[in-house]
């Protein structure tokens, strides 16, 4: 059932991006992030509203689970494909946006780089979502 594909999908999806962006940004970029990001504009870390980020990892997994559903999207590397140009293109949507509008960046290679992990990591996180979403069946 089409349901239980985009259900599996989309839970998986909101998993991957939860632990790759505590992976990626938290830890990985941390340094990078505190230096390139206006840090009046971030939560300290015991304030941070933890429903609402789940709930908005969650959301990215069930979008990709969608599109792949609709788009009838099948394996691994299509996966891949597909993830990393929903990434980029909503990436380049809200950094770009943020970045005419908002303080919220330093200097544009914090939008370029940005711009770049998310892509990356919607492809990593597309891979998995299409993997679950095809061993699920019909």
């Amino acid at each position: 059932m089409k349901t239980n594909k985009i259900l599996f999908g989309g839970l998986t999806g909101g998993i991957a991006y939860f632990f790759l962006g505590w992976i990626v940004y938290g830890i990985l970029l941390k340094d990078f992030t505190t230096n390139s990001f206006n840090q009046c504009a971030m939560k300290p870390d015991d304030q941070m509203i933890w429903w609402a980020l789940i709930a908005s990892n969650l959301a990215s997994g069930f979008l990709l689970a969608f599109i792949f559903s609709i788009s009838n999207t099948i394996g691994f590397m299509s996966g891949i494909k597909i993830g990393a140009i929903v990434g980029l293109l909503i990436a380049l949507y809200l950094d770009l946006s943020f970045h005419s509008m908002t303080n919220l960046f330093n200097n544009f290679n914090a939008v370029i780089v940005d711009i770049v992990v998310n892509t990356i990591l919607a492809g990593i996180v597309g891979a998995c979502v299409a993997q679950v979403m095809s061993s699920r069946g019909e």
